[in-house]
């Protein structure tokens, strides 16, 4: 009988997505700030990504990186690396166990979080999910890398999130968040609309003083158009006859 000893190592090439986090300052209360302003709020949005800070708009030379490290860590993302900073500023990132990275040897980030302005994703999407069941206040639901389709209703308190384009067949009370990870050309369509929140590749708006009465409980379609150079949120009417 022969046996065959176990590898105790081994070392293969992969592929895998890392998310982009785009920052332009480092720091910490000014982080939480932006982040407390997201669609979302402070609530964990990732779910343990991997991350690579992009430095290229910091001008500080130096950092607090056990309070960044930890606020984003709250966030859901686990930063690995960083690319693009000032040599001061990735010497002390070094030091705190985040090395730098060649950014054109990085593969090309799936997602973008905490930046200025969201780049746009292609307008494919990978996978659809469906939900058949209504969506109580506090739970959350996030369609990663496709479309969510669903046909009960989203109550108030609830939160639906998706890659792509969010299609409700029953009244959104709560908030529905599409092209979460950049995609412009996402949309969110619904048979009632009585939202708390409606966002579109992070542009987003809320409704605390009431909706118009041209939208209130009627079919719309929320979706970004393009003025002057900034996108802008519209929110209209549609038909479905």
């Amino acid at each position: 009988m022969t046996t065959s000893n176990p590898k105790l190592i081994e070392f293969k090439g992969t592929s895998l997505s890392v998310v982009s986090v785009v920052l332009a300052s480092v720091s910490p209360a000014e982080l939480e700030a932006a982040i407390a302003a997201m669609p979302g709020g402070k609530r964990r949005f990732f779910d343990g990504d991997a991350a690579v800070l992009d430095l290229a708009a910091v001008t500080a030379e130096g950092a607090d990186w056990a309070a960044v490290l930890g606020l984003l860590r709250d966030y859901g993302v686990q930063p690995v690396g960083v690319c693009n900073g000032n040599p001061a500023l990735a010497q002390s990132a070094a030091k705190a166990g985040l090395p730098l990275l060649a950014a054109d040897e990085l593969a090309r980030p799936t997602r973008k979080a905490v930046a200025e302005k969201p780049a746009p994703a292609p307008a494919v999407v990978a996978s659809t999910m469906i939900v058949d069941k209504p969506l109580r206040s506090g739970q959350r639901i996030y369609a990663r890398g496709g479309d969510l389709i669903l046909t009960a209703m989203v109550s108030a308190g609830a939160e639906v999130i998706a890659d792509g384009s969010i299609h409700i067949y029953a009244p959104l009370r709560g908030k529905a968040l599409a092209g979460a990870t950049g995609n412009a050309q996402a949309r969110v369509l619904c048979t009632c609309f009585a939202a708390e929140l409606v966002s579109v590749a992070g542009v987003y708006q809320t409704f605390e003083q009431g909706l118009p009465p041209d939208l209130d409980q009627k079919p719309v379609q929320v979706r970004l158009d393009d003025e002057d150079g900034r996108q802008n949120l519209r929110i209209v009417p549609l038909a479905l006859r």
